[in-house]
């Protein structure tokens, strides 16, 4: 995808009922009922939406190893917009047609409104994408962007079992048993039964874990 030429749809869709958007071992996206829908548009094909409603998204980021078990479980409620790129072939079978007493619900004065904001998260997102040189399509899974307080950007990348999830103070990197975690005290490695723990001050610990 080449971020610039994006376009927002002109049909703003709701889901009649909760819907689970990923879902993995170490993570897990919901949205609720009656949460609104914008398709993101490239050459009139859909590749992906800006979602309002009420949601979580739930990650298991701890890592077990020889020190104990190091992070924590990531709970994130999603109720600002955020946006979802992949493959929208099993979401478009969830939505309904919208009307004037969803917008309300969600704090919208009318339709126009939300597709305001949602031009705004999206503009956000594919300005520093392309400042950084990044692209996508379907073959990548799906990319997940969340608002956070800082006003920044909560990254998640998933593919299969592969995962990635980066946001302001921690970095999350998973694919079957090799985890990477980055937190501001200390980076985190894991593979095959092994792991590595750099602390802040630099020291190193390596370890087998016990199983």
């Amino acid at each position: 995808m080449i971020w610039q030429n994006y376009k927002l749809g002109n049909t703003i869709s709701k889901t009649p009922e909760p819907v689970t958007l990923w879902k993995t071992e170490r993570c897990i996206i919901e949205i609720s009922s009656d949460t609104l829908a914008v398709p993101i548009k490239l050459d009139d094909e859909e590749k992906g939406y800006v979602l309002h409603g009420h949601g979580k998204l739930l990650l298991d980021a701890i890592v077990e190893t020889g020190e104990g078990a190091i992070g924590k479980s990531i709970e994130k409620e999603l109720d600002e917009p955020f946006l979802m790129l992949g493959d929208t072939k099993e979401m478009q079978e969830h939505f309904t047609e919208s009307s004037k007493e969803d917008f309300a619900a969600m704090d919208y004065e009318n339709q126009q409104e939300f597709l305001d904001k949602a031009e705004d998260l999206c503009s956000r997102f594919f300005r520093e994408r392309e400042h950084n040189h990044q692209s996508f399509d379907g073959d990548h899974g799906f990319i997940f962007a969340f608002p956070n307080e800082a006003e920044n950007l909560d990254i998640l990348v998933a593919k299969n079992s592969k995962l990635v999830y980066k946001a302001e103070d921690v970095v999350f990197v998973s694919n079957k048993d090799k985890v990477v975690l980055k937190s501001q005290g200390e980076v985190v490695c894991k593979n095959n039964g092994k792991s590595v723990v750099i602390k802040k001050d630099k020291s190193v610990i390596i370890k087998k874990t016990l199983f």
